[in-house]
């Protein structure tokens, strides 16, 4: 079923000094892309990036968790080197969570933990909570594994999201796509992404740029940035929650996503959400840093993720393991 883990090639970042394998697993529109690190029976971990990057958002993190680890990185769909959805469909957190269902589902894996980062943290927590007996550990960098909406907005946001495919269809749809040159491209990622240093960019712009007559574009499909038009409010997400039965390390930045949220009732949204993560035992930890910091300072969160990986999946791998030698 997979045309994947194709060559094993040794990375142009020069943050990644390990070779890694190309992932590829046919879907009913194209393809899902992404990399993959460590070894071929190593515990299974899945790395789900944030909303318009791609797989390369783990490059200086993964070298630095343990080694005893397999980390398939995903480029979600529409993003880095995935196939883009077809024509008249919209991006949505279900369709993101049928595409990890579809690739483990290639990838033969029963058990696994997850690593997401803001949306791909989001995308996590739904799996998480539709799959509870597929997940062993879920580590969200900078994301609360589910956006609520206020219930009142939701009917608003909606019928923006569907007027914004209607006019895109009517506008943007076979409009060419803007070429740059690379160094103007460097620039517009900057841009458009504060908490992005130089260096982060262009390791997120190695799967984000495709060659283009006269320079480079963009390869994510633009319909990514329209209003998302699946939401849930507090009381949803807050149930969806509970049916979380993996370990949950929560890693926030210290100058993060949170900041984001000016309103009181959105705060409150985050606070409601931490707080149920403590209420089920679950660790809860900030960082310096920004919403890359896992990107532009991973020293700052390897810690933490090895430490969880080690206690919560792979000493108890180790002592399964152990229990079934002695049984022998």
């Amino acid at each position: 079923m997979i045309n994947a883990l194709k060559s094993v090639r040794l990375m142009s970042s020069s943050s990644v000094k390990q070779a890694v394998s190309e992932l590829s697993v046919p879907v009913p529109w194209g393809e899902i892309r992404g990399r993959v690190w460590g070894p071929e029976h190593g515990s299974p971990v899945l790395c789900l990036h944030g909303w318009a990057d791609n797989s390369g958002t783990f490059n200086t993190l993964l070298p630095l968790l343990p080694k005893d680890c397999r980390y398939v990185a995903m480029d979600l769909a529409g993003h880095g080197c995935s196939s883009h959805r077809p024509a008249g469909v919209l991006y949505s957190f279900p369709s993101y969570v049928l595409d990890v269902r579809r690739v483990v589902e290639a990838l033969r894996w029963t058990k696994f933990s997850i690593i997401g980062h803001s949306m791909g943290g989001n995308v996590g927590g739904l799996f998480s909570a539709l799959y509870p007996e597929m997940v062993e550990s879920l580590v969200l960098l900078d994301s609360f594994g589910f956006l609520p909406t206020q219930t009142k907005d939701i009917p608003r946001l909606v019928r923006q999201g569907l007027d914004e495919m209607i006019e895109y269809e009517k506008t943007m749809a076979d409009k060419k796509t803007r070429v740059y040159t690379y160094e103007k491209a460097v620039e517009r990622l900057l841009a458009g992404n504060k908490s992005l240093t130089a260096e982060s960019a262009k390791i997120l712009l190695e799967r984000g740029l495709v060659p283009a007559e006269g320079g480079v574009m963009f390869s994510r499909d633009f319909r990514i940035n329209l209003k998302n038009v699946v939401r849930i409010g507090l009381e949803q997400s807050l149930e969806l929650l509970s049916s979380i039965q993996a370990s949950v390390l929560v890693v926030l930045a210290e100058d993060g996503f949170e900041r984001m949220f000016s309103e009181t009732e959105e705060r409150e949204f985050t606070s409601a959400l931490l707080q149920a993560y403590r209420d089920r035992n679950h660790a809860v930890a900030t960082v310096p840093g920004n919403h890359h910091v896992h990107l532009n300072n991973p020293e700052n969160v390897a810690p933490l993720v090895s430490d969880f990986l080690q206690t919560k999946v792979l000493s108890l791998s180790s002592r399964l393991t152990d229990g079934q030698i002695s049984k022998l």
